[in-house]
């Protein structure tokens, strides 16, 4: 995908905003405990079945009131915009049962109507398996229960849900749950958008494929055949530099993903498991660990995040007709925004979203 992405003027930059097509925003409960077992060597898996990692968050975003989680959610999304993200990628996925799930799509929804941001919703109640079923019974209820609710909803305008997503992976959803819940949620005018082939070869990326996936995230193990299949069915890799930097996980073949054609984007992964908010720092960490060029890391945090979340009509580059969000950078040189490893706090100089500033970079005085 091209497109301008970016302009000179008068020593500042003026970029489109970026975009983050992948996090998991709306939580409760503190993680900052799994950091010391990470560095202690423990695995995403492990801290999983020790009932820490989702479970941990589902338990306390399970207990939370509605307000709590919003009043958090619009906090995170405040950060997003002072680092330049004005279209982001959220999705439920802490609640597990369709009560829960349902309160975050609502607190993703309020969020969508109120503030500047402009937010992709993604159903993601096939985040874990829930505890007291397995697999096979968890699917049952989504496609059961889960989604013909979700479609009432939609269609009554109460919220807008635009894609379904699904955790295929060994010991979560294998692959026929996640090809039953992923053609139920098609079926019901949702976009197929899912986690694939991070810690295990499931041949998600070849599954994606076939249903007519716009996209799929992770991709750390992702086969040179699911490679070739998300090519030629124009089905975009998010990938997510901060999880493979996190997780101590091999990085994802970016460099051979872009050679054989397949449209790459980026996102950040927010969660309380991958604490990013800043997409530049994505970018940084694309660059040097995927060996992206920052002109591909840009692409890939604009135009082809837009595509991953089917809203490149409207977002992902300067151009008649498209809304105006964009970023205004101080720098005589746009890489700035990319080299400077946490540096956007004093780069971003204004956010604007559909024409209105929202953001100016108030620095402090006497420095």
């Amino acid at each position: 995908m091209k497109s301008c992405n970016m302009y000179l003027f008068y020593y500042c930059w003026v970029f489109l905003g970026l975009v983050d097509a992948h996090t998991h925003p709306v939580w409760a409960g503190d993680r900052v405990h799994e950091f010391a077992m990470k560095l202690a060597g423990a695995s995403y898996m492990d801290i999983h079945q020790a009932g820490g990692g989702i479970h941990f968050t589902v338990e306390h975003t399970q207990k939370a009131s509605e307000e709590e989680l919003f009043n958090t959610f619009r906090h995170r999304l405040l950060r997003m915009l002072r680092a330049g993200t004005t279209l982001v990628e959220c999705k439920s996925g802490y609640g597990l049962n369709l009560e829960t799930e349902l309160k975050m799509l609502r607190v993703i929804e309020q969020a969508r109507q109120l503030l500047d941001s402009n937010i992709s919703s993604t159903y993601c109640g096939a985040h874990s398996v829930p505890k007291g079923k397995n697999a096979t019974e968890a699917t049952d209820d989504i496609i059961n229960n889960h989604l013909p609710k979700l479609k009432e909803l939609n269609l009554n305008g109460e919220i807008h849900v635009n894609n379904i997503d699904v955790f295929c992976e060994k010991g979560v959803f294998d692959l026929n749950c996640t090809r039953r819940i992923l053609q139920a949620g098609k079926e019901i005018g949702l976009q197929i958008n899912f986690h694939g082939d991070e810690l295990h070869p499931m041949k998600s990326a070849e599954l994606g494929a076939e249903l007519g996936a716009q996209a799929i995230s992770h991709l750390e193990e992702i086969s040179d055949e699911g490679i070739a299949a998300m090519a030629s069915a124009k089905c975009a890799a998010v990938l997510l530099p901060t999880t493979a930097y996190m997780l101590r996980l091999k990085q994802p073949q970016a460099r051979k993903m872009l050679k054989e054609g397949v449209i790459v984007a980026l996102g950040s992964d927010f969660n309380p498991n991958a604490y990013c908010y800043s997409m530049p720092m994505v970018m940084h960490l694309a660059c040097v660990n995927m060996k992206m060029s920052m002109k591909e890391a840009l692409a890939a945090a604009t135009i082809n995040a837009a595509y991953a979340l089917g809203r490149s009509h409207m977002h992902g580059s300067i151009e008649n007709g498209k809304q105006g969000d964009l970023i205004i950078i101080n720098s005589s040189r746009w890489e700035h925004l990319i080299y400077q490893f946490g540096g956007h706090q004093e780069l971003i100089e204004y956010v604007i979203v559909k024409g209105k500033v929202i953001y100016k970079n108030e620095r402090v005085m006497g420095y």
